[in-house]
């Protein structure tokens, strides 16, 4: 990709991003490296990882909080989509790559560098998520990917870094490769390869196991509005706020947890693990209310856009003409996903047991019941099939 002078680096404090900002400088040519680190809700102290870049020869070391616009610009509209990536991964981890994207290049412009950087493998989704979005936010821009590059394994990294000051993990590596922010964990590498293990119990910490989970269920009632969750149980919560409170509730009881057999971008399947408790309770609950409030036609289209729309986002195209597109169909979609579902949590799962919507409801009691209050047009049912069933009769004259 060239040389350049003054570069930001997507940092979050770990052995490979360490070791990128010396050999950035030594092998690169850059004078000027950059840091930042983003606080997704991740739960960890920032402060020491800003200093260890500092210490790793970063010439300055940033710090942002994400969380309002993660949860708001990212999660929500995840949840408006129902966003699952092969019916199954809410997308935690692949929602924040496109914020960090957007942060560093605008980073980049404000501090005047020619270049941004990040982390990554060869192997992994998020390289394509980086690249791609930062290609399309600033073309103009040079992409540094000295872990693609480099070739050197985890030993070979920590003695390399070791020749500039950094210092190795001072305990022993976790055999698993972890990523945390506030919309769930993801876990993959060591034992976990196996397809066949199954997961230990000491992957998990944001939900309970089976066995750990109260025996008695917990009712939670969920409220939206504009296909946004605003409150948990009548009270209203600002969208991070909501979202560790359902990550609590659901965590607690044991859902959430999934072990999926996954297709990256790259073309290779990888097995992975995913805590997710509070993003899966609350893309269930907007499904269920849409259910109520969205036409038959409408719902069918937008569940075909719906799998689109969390294809785009797990392959890096979230700055994309097409998601744009997608975007604006589900809003129109939204203003009609107001009111509350009632989720019931035990063991491990999430059932729904109530829905309703004062002002958008498409479900008429009158219509639906079969007492005395039933207001259906029984007679024009034969009208209706006789021309319905038509083509069918009329095929079937002709060829049997």
């Amino acid at each position: 990709m060239g040389r350049a002078n003054k570069v930001v680096l997507a940092y979050s404090g770990g052995v490979d991003t360490s070791v990128c900002i010396p050999y950035l400088k030594h092998e690169y040519g850059v004078q000027e490296v950059i840091t930042f680190a983003a606080d997704l809700g991740q739960g960890d102290e920032l402060e020491p990882i800003r200093l260890k870049a500092l210490k790793a020869g970063a010439t300055k070391s940033l710090v942002n909080d994400l969380i309002k616009p993660f949860i708001e610009e990212f999660a929500f509209p995840a949840i408006q989509a129902n966003a699952l990536y092969e019916g199954k991964y809410p997308l935690s981890t692949a929602l924040a790559r496109p914020l960090i994207a957007r942060r560093l290049v605008e980073i980049a412009k404000e501090l005047g560098a020619d270049a941004v950087a990040h982390g990554c493998t060869g192997k992994g989704n998020d390289q394509v998520r980086f690249d791609v979005a930062i290609g399309a936010l600033a073309p103009e821009l040079k992409v540094l990917t000295p872990a693609r590059e480099w070739g050197m394994s985890r030993i070979e990294a920590i003695a390399y870094g070791e020749r500039f000051g950094i210092p190795a993990p001072v305990s022993k590596s976790t055999p698993y490769s972890i990523d945390l922010n506030l919309l769930g964990r993801s876990i993959e590498a060591g034992p976990l390869e196996d397809p066949m293990v199954p997961p230990p119990e000491e992957v998990f910490t944001m939900t309970s196991s089976i066995d750990h989970a109260p025996d008695e269920y917990e009712d939670i009632e969920i409220t939206f509005d504009y296909g946004n969750p605003i409150s948990i149980n009548g009270i209203s919560l600002n969208p991070s706020s909501l979202m560790k409170e359902a990550n609590f509730i659901a965590g607690k009881h044991g859902f959430g947890r999934l072990d999926i057999i996954e297709n990256r971008v790259v073309g290779i399947k990888s097995r992975e693990i995913y805590e997710t408790p509070g993003l899966l309770l609350l893309i269930k609950a907007h499904q269920e209310l849409e259910s109520l409030t969205l036409a038959a036609d409408v719902l069918k289209v937008k569940s075909q856009l719906e799998m689109q729309w969390a294809d785009l986002v797990y392959q890096g195209l979230w700055f994309s003409p097409l998601k744009e597109a997608i975007d604006s169909f589900i809003h129109t979609t939204q203003q009609y996903v107001n009111g509350t579902v009632i989720m019931r949590l035990q063991k491990g799962n999430a059932r729904v047991i109530g829905r309703s919507s004062s002002s958008n409801s498409l479900y008429s009691p009158d219509m639906a019941t079969y007492g005395k209050t039933d207001q259906f047009k029984h007679v024009a049912a034969e009208g209706f099939i006789y021309i319905w069933g038509l083509p069918a009769r009329i095929w079937a004259s002709k060829n049997k």
